[in-house]
């Protein structure tokens, strides 16, 4: 397992994250005059009930058009008074040069872009069709690196509900398509190479920010995390992690 300091040593360090990163947020380029990037709130693929039972719909609710939709408006408020902005094209080249930014721009960068990337992966792997699984490459990588599905299931669901507070936790690869599991505080994710111990490229995150589950679950985390993975998009995790290894630099 790669920590942080080995990686940003490595040959690929925070290159690889923009090479390997399959792109996840819609971009719009702001209007007459101002500079930089600009982020509009995704449609879901379903329904805000469409989870039932496993997410309530005012949870749905609440949690995408207000809390996804108030990081994409912090986020763009910070960029368009930001004249150095054009110079990033994405969110993940922002991540991966996050040690870089002004302090004031770091923090927006990190809590508001934190918190529009991870809800667009969070969104994108869930879906109201039960019963998918793993498949292809992911599946094979998932018996090489864990052994079973049902050993990914406990380490995951362990990392989500041992993240004291805010946070999420991750399924991810390494630069060299490995997959390992973290967890995260506040909006981090793993893209946030110089701020997190594992960096990697998130293919599967679950929001354990107590608005995400609170409303249905009260302080039941844990039956949050196991309703979670009855609507898990394996379909889409599966194919995230075969254009992670279309677009490796190694294939």
């Amino acid at each position: 397992m790669m920590n942080r300091r080995h990686f940003l040593q490595s040959s690929l360090g925070t290159a690889a994250l923009l090479t390997l990163t399959p792109s996840l947020i819609p971009l719009q380029r702001s209007h007459a005059g101002t500079k930089g990037l600009k982020l509009s709130l995704p449609n879901l693929a379903y329904a805000h009930d469409a989870l039932e039972p496993a997410i309530d719909t005012l949870t749905m609710q609440i949690h995408h058009g207000k809390h996804h939709q108030g990081y994409i408006n912090n986020f763009n408020r910070t960029l368009e008074s930001w004249t150095d902005s054009a110079a990033y094209e994405s969110l993940e080249s922002l991540f991966a040069h996050l040690h870089e930014l002004p302090e004031t721009v770091r923090t927006a960068v990190r809590n508001n872009g934190g918190g529009a990337w991870n809800h667009e992966l969070f969104w994108r792997c869930m879906t109201p069709e039960h019963g998918t699984s793993p498949s292809g490459k992911l599946a094979q990588a998932i018996a090489r690196d864990f052994g079973t599905h049902d050993a990914l299931k406990a380490e995951f669901s362990k990392a989500a509900a041992t993240r004291f507070g805010s946070g999420w936790a991750w399924l991810c690869a390494d630069t060299n398509h490995r997959l390992f599991v973290s967890s995260t505080p506040n909006q981090d994710n793993p893209l946030m190479a110089s701020f997190v111990d594992q960096p990697g490229i998130p293919l599967l995150g679950i929001d354990v920010w107590e608005h995400a589950y609170y409303l249905h679950y009260q302080n039941r985390r844990s039956d949050y995390i196991s309703a979670f993975w009855d609507i898990i998009n394996w379909n889409t995790v599966s194919e995230r992690y075969e254009q992670l290894l279309t677009h490796s630099p190694q294939h």
